[in-house]
């Protein structure tokens, strides 16, 4: 088990060494798709599955884009990343629609993008804000909560 965690830590910071050293992203499995990320620093704590990027940090899955100036991450032993909480002011992008806010925590085995304390969504000309929003990976199906906001509606003809 141990072994396996060492085997774990080593390969993170290889992969962020090698990033550092061509400015390429490290690359995490998550379920048969990759996660990219990057950032100025990595610290990795092999023996409790847990990491932290901080500085200019950006993740990218598929259609899913978040830069912010931290993210925590929870791995297992192969390495799979099961968990990420960005902080300190979070942009995200997923098929078009684009969030901000203060925080947002992605639970990757189920697919859903979690923003809070305070959202502001916008997708072309309309907006919203909300207190919560919770974003849909795969379906891009969006659910908001406490919600105001602006929807352009055609002229009529």
């Amino acid at each position: 088990m141990m072994k396996a965690r060492l085997l774990l830590a080593a390969s993170l910071l290889v992969l962020a060494t090698t990033a550092a050293e061509s400015s390429a992203d490290p690359i995490l499995a998550v379920g048969g798709d990759a996660l990219n990320l990057q950032a100025d620093k990595l610290d990795v704590d092999v023996g409790t599955g847990d990491a932290v990027l901080t500085g200019n940090v950006a993740l990218s899955k598929g259609d899913l884009k978040v830069a912010c100036p931290r993210i925590d991450l929870k791995f297992d032993n192969t390495p799979h990343v099961k968990w990420a909480k960005g902080s300190g002011g979070v942009v995200a992008d997923v098929r078009g629609v684009h969030a901000e806010a203060p925080e947002v925590e992605l639970d990757l085995g189920r697919q859903i993008l979690d923003l809070r304390g305070g959202v502001r969504l916008t997708r072309g000309q309309g907006w919203l804000q909300a207190d919560r929003a919770t974003i849909d990976i795969a379906s891009a199906k969006v659910t908001l909560t406490q919600v105001k906001g602006s929807i352009p509606v055609p002229p009529a003809k």
